[in-house]
Formats: C-alpha cells, structure tokens, sequence
C-alpha cells in the first residue's frame, strides 16, 4: 500500500486459542490484491507457508500434534459445516489450515501437501456475499481469504474477533480503492461512448 493508506498502526494484535496456518501459493506472494497475509498481522501466532516452488516441498504433517485439533477450511467432498456443534465433538484448540490461492491451486494443495488429506475439512455455512471489490470473485459464494478466516474464527472464537478482522478488511479495501485512478470527469459511466 502507498505510506499515507498504511494499515500498520490499526492493525489490532489478537491473542487467540485459535492458530491460522496460510498455505499461500508461491504465484500469490507478489500480488498486491492478495489478503490472507494481512489477517495474519492481526494474528499472533500464526504462521505463513509457500507451496508450489519448484524443487521445494512442503510438509504439513508436524502441524498434528496430540493437544490440538487440525482442521482444514477447504470444500472437500468430506467437508462437515463448521459449527458450535462440531467443535464441541472435540474440545481442543484449534489449528486451522487455510489454502490460498486460485481454485486449481488450493484444491491441488488440499490432495498434495502431506498433513492437509489428514485434517479434519470444514466449511463455512452461507453468509453475506464478499465485500472484496478489488478482484472478479469467479465462484458463487467465494470469499476473499482474509473475509474466510475472519468467519471462521467468528465461529472458532466469537462474535468480536470476527467483527474487529472485518472492520480491518473493510478499511484495507477503502484504502486501496482509494489509491486507483479514478475516471476522467465527464467520461461515461458505463464506457459506452455513443448514443
């Protein structure tokens, strides 16, 4: 972001039971747009691990450890609703894994990366529609990363982790919308020149 749109300052510091593993394709490292990194800042804790790199690979089975809970948040075929419910089945904490990247790129991931087929896979139940507006959301239902994780830990911890992770989000996006060029005056709205 440009200096005077800086987050760093707002960024809230949240101390959680939760902990959030991003597994962050190595193509979405140099996207500016890309907003799982972000919530991570907010998360002391968490961690970031890159996959995809040519002759470096990733092993995620250490992540299962006896005193916590694994889960992934990817819609696999297996994939169980992530609810109060579920959770009290196993009480332990949580360590939630988090796939970020292009579709193709996550669902290959989920199969690929030792320790990801042997967590526990989750979803989120329907929501609001994304309030991402900085990229073309393919999928009907999809979210930003940073917009998944926060819901997530709305359900993993409460209400208020979610809320302050999305009033964060939401500020992140007026500031980058803010730096892009906006249209000349007098330019059509739709772009359409003619009559």
């Amino acid at each position: 972001m440009h200096v005077a749109s800086c987050l760093c300052a707002q960024l809230p510091r949240l101390v959680l039971s939760t902990r959030v593993v991003l597994i962050m394709h190595h193509r979405e490292m140099s996207k500016t747009t890309a907003t799982g990194p972000l919530a991570l800042h907010a998360l002391a804790g968490s961690s970031l691990c890159v996959h995809g790199e040519p002759g470096r690979l990733l092993d995620l089975r250490p992540e299962h450890v006896p005193g916590r809970r694994v889960l992934l948040l990817f819609p696999r075929d297996d994939a169980k609703l992530l609810t109060p419910e579920l959770l009290a089945e196993d009480p332990r904490p949580v360590t939630l894994l988090v796939p970020d990247g292009n579709w193709r790129q996550a669902s290959r991931a989920s199969r690929r990366i030792p320790g990801l087929p042997e967590a526990e896979c989750v979803v989120l139940a329907a929501g609001a529609p994304t309030r991402y507006r900085l990229r073309h959301e393919p999928k009907v239902g999809g979210l930003a990363t940073f917009e998944a994780i926060a819901r997530a830990l709305g359900v993993l911890e409460s209400a208020a982790v979610q809320q302050q992770l999305e009033a964060l989000f939401e500020r992140m996006v007026a500031a980058t919308l803010s730096t892009r060029a906006q249209p000349k005056a007098g330019a059509a709205a739709s772009g359409h020149a003619g009559p």
